[in-house]
């Protein structure tokens, strides 16, 4: 896995500066609140296609 600094940027135009996966406006905290609800990696990576389970995995990191 790449370091999580690589595939997550924080930029005051895209999502009011919340922290997204890079290149997406998938936010951190919409892969956790879905890690939270009980949702798989795998899961996750379906219902947002752009996602690979490395960038999950950058989230919860």
């Amino acid at each position: 896995m790449n370091n999580w600094q690589e595939q997550i940027e924080i930029n005051p135009k895209v999502c009011h500066g919340k922290p997204c996966i890079k290149g997406t406006r998938i936010m951190v905290s919409v892969i956790l609140d879905n890690l939270a609800e009980g949702l798989t990696l795998e899961e996750i990576v379906e219902d947002y296609p752009p996602l690979t389970i490395d960038n999950v995995r950058s989230a919860i990191a």
